[in-house]
C-alpha cells in the first residue's frame, strides 16, 4: 500500500491522474492498519481514512484494490512446509501451496465481492490477491467484467527482455505475451518487420544479463522458443526446486520473520515506521524468488527500486476511471482471444483498458506445449473455485488430484486433509 500511495502522490504532484480524492485503508488486523497509517503519516497525497470494516471501506468507492492473505504469513508457511514434507513443490501460488491458499482465500474474497456489488455497484475491483488468476476468475462470478487482475511479473519480464535486446518497450509495435497468471510466455519482440526475440535467445551473453535469461539458460530457452514468466521455472524445474527448498527456510518463513520484525519495531516507534518499512521492503525484494537463483546472485537494481505493480495498478485505475486508455498485460476474460480456451477463462495477455474494462488484443494461437500446461493448471484451479462455490469436497479433491505438480493420489489426499485440518472452516464448507 505505501508503494501505491507514494506513486499516486508523485503523479498528483505532476498534475496527472488518476484523480483520487480519498484513500481508505482496511485490514482485518487493526494493529497492522495503524502501522501502515504511521508509515504514510506526513506523506503528500490524498486524505487517508481508516475504516473499521470492509463494508465501511468499500461503500461508495470508485475502485477497490484487493491484496489480502487469508491466514497471514503463518498460513503460507504451513502450505509450503506441508507440500515439501510430502515431497512436492512448496510455493505460495504454484502447485499445492497455491491450491491451499485459494481454498482459504476464496470464501473471504467472494464475500468481499458481494459487499462491493451491494455497496459500490459501479466500482471496479483491481485484484492483486494471489493466486491472482484463480482469484480473478472466481470474483468474476460475482462482479462480471468489473474485475481486473494485475501482476507485475509480465511487465518486469518485458522490460528486462527489451533491455537485453537493445530496444525500449515503447519502441515495440506489438507485445506478444500469452498465458495465465504465473504461467505465461513472451513469444516475440517485434519492431517494424523485425522480431528481436530469436536473436536474443541465441545470444548467451545477452541472456546472462537479465534474471529470466540466467534462470532458464540458453539451451532451455532455445528449446522452448520463448521467454517464460519467471514462475514457470517451478514447472520446468520442479524436482530440482523441491530439493533446494527443503534445505533452507521457505519464502514464507523469510517473509513471516521480516513482517514480525517490522510490525513489532514500527509499533514500538511509529516515528520510524516509514524508514523501517522502506528497509523491510528492500530486503523482501532482494529475497524474491531467491530459491531459483544461484548463491550470491543479486536481483537487478531496477526491480529492487520498485516501479512494478504499483505503477501497473495506477495505470489500470486511471484508464478505468476515464483517463487515457492504457495498453497493459493484465488478467481478464478470454472471450475469443485464444480460441483454444473457453471464452470465460481468465487469461493474462496484453489488453486495452478503458472505461469499458480490459479488452484483450488479438494474438497468435498458443503452441501445444503452452496450451497443455495452461489447460492442466487452470482445470485444477477451476476445481478449487467449484469446490468453494458448491461446497464440494469432491471438487477440492479433484483440484489436488489433477494438478500437474502433485502427480500422486496418495499425496493429493494427504495434502487436502492437511489443509482441512489446519483450516476448520473448510471442513464445514466442504461436504
Amino acid at each position: 500500500m505505501p508503494l501505491v500511495y507514494r506513486a499516486l502522490a508523485r503523479r498528483l504532484a505532476r498534475g496527472i491522474g488518476p484523480a483520487i480524492s480519498e484513500v481508505v485503508l482496511y485490514d482485518a488486523d487493526s494493529s497492522r492498519t495503524a502501522v501502515i497509517g504511521a508509515v504514510l503519516a506526513g506523506e503528500p497525497g490524498p486524505p487517508i481514512r481508516v475504516a473499521d470494516s470492509v463494508a465501511s471501506a468499500v461503500t461508495g468507492a470508485d475502485v477497490v484494490f484487493s491484496a489480502i492473505r487469508v491466514g497471514g504469513a503463518a498460513g503460507r508457511v504451513q502450505d509450503e512446509r506441508q507440500a515439501l514434507a510430502a515431497g512436492v513443490l512448496g510455493q505460495e501460488t504454484v502447485g499445492a501451496g497455491g491450491l491451499g491458499y485459494a481454498l482459504r482465500t476464496l470464501p473471504v474474497a467472494l464475500e468481499h465481492a458481494r459487499l462491493i456489488r451491494e455497496l459500490a455497484p459501479d466500482a471496479w475491483l483491481v485484484n492483486f490477491t494471489n493466486p491472482a488468476g484463480l482469484v480473478t476468475q472466481a470474483l468474476r462470478t460475482v462482479l462480471g467484467n468489473r474485475v481486473v487482475g494485475i501482476c507485475d511479473s509480465p511487465i518486469g519480464l518485458l522490460r528486462r527482455a527489451c533491455n537485453a535486446a537493445g530496444i525500449a518497450p515503447a519502441e515495440l509495435d506489438e507485445t506478444d505475451y500469452a498465458g495465465i497468471n504465473h504461467l505465461g510466455w513472451l513469444r516475440s519482440l517485434r519492431s517494424g518487420q523485425r522480431d528481436l526475440l530469436p536473436g536474443l535467445l541465441s545470444n548467451d551473453a545477452a541472456l546472462d544479463s537479465f534474471e529470466e535469461g540466467r534462470l532458464f539458460g540458453g539451451p532451455l530457452l532455445r528449446a522452448v522458443g520463448a521467454l517464460p514468466n519467471e514462475y514457470a521455472y517451478f514447472y520446468y524445474a520442479a524436482q530440482d526446486l523441491v530439493k533446494t527448498l527443503a534445505q533452507g527456510p521457505t519464502r514464507g518463513e523469510v517473509v513471516a520473520s521480516d513482517q514480525d520484525t517490522f510490525y513489532t519495531a514500527a509499533e514500538a516507534d511509529p516515528q520510524r515506521a516509514g524508514a523501517l518499512w522502506t528497509t523491510t521492503r528492500r530486503r523482501r525484494e532482494e529475497s524474491y524468488l531467491a530459491e531459483t537463483r544461484t548463491a550470491g546472485e543479486q536481483r537487478d537494481e531496477a526491480d529492487l527500486a520498485g516501479g512494478g505493480y504499483e505503477e501497473v495498478a495506477l495505470n489500470v485505475i486511471g484508464a478505468l476511471l476515464g483517463g487515457r486508455p492504457a495498453e497493459l498485460i493484465v488478467n481478464t476474460g478470454n472471450g475469443g482471444t485464444i480460441p483454444q480456451l473457453p471464452a470465460d477463462l481468465v487469461i493474462e495477455v496484453p489488453c486495452v483498458i478503458d472505461t469499458a474494462g480490459a479488452t484483450p488484443l488479438p494474438m497468435a494461437p498458443l503452441e501445444l506445449h503452452q496450451l497443455g500446461l495452461i489447460a492442466s493448471v487452470r482445470a485444477s484451479e477451476q476445481a478449487v473455485i467449484d469446490a468453494v462455490l458448491q461446497g464440494s469436497m469432491d471438487q477440492a479433491r479433484r483440484a489436488f488430484l489433477i494438478h500437474p505438480l502433485i502427480g500422486s493420489p496418495r499425496i493429493a489426499e494427504q495434502l487436502l486433509a492437511g489443509v482441512c485440518a489446519a483450516n476448520p472452516e473448510l471442513r464445514t464448507l466442504l461436504t
